[in-house]
């Protein structure tokens, strides 16, 4: 009768463990790709850091161009309460 229950708690010692190395399995699994996502987010953050810094600024040109067009003759004095 021992030896049935030493083959059980045989079993049961097996079991535990393989279902322990599935477990251990599955978290490995789950950080490569955690990993490989955080990767290719760094990749593309480095990437569109390059682009704005090495693509010329527009808005600068257009600023400038929209303030030529406002000049101070515009507003004279005689709009002015006193």
């Amino acid at each position: 009768m021992s030896g049935k229950f030493e083959e059980i708690m045989a079993a049961s010692k097996l079991s535990e463990l393989l279902q322990k190395k599935d477990e251990d399995n599955t978290k490995k699994v789950i950080i490569w790709v955690l990993a490989i996502i955080g990767a290719v987010a760094a990749v593309a953050a480095i990437a569109y850091a390059v682009y704005s810094f090495f693509t010329p600024d527009y808005l600068e040109d257009f600023e400038e161009d929209f303030d030529d067009d406002f000049d101070d003759d515009f507003f004279d004095d005689e709009d002015e309460v006193e």
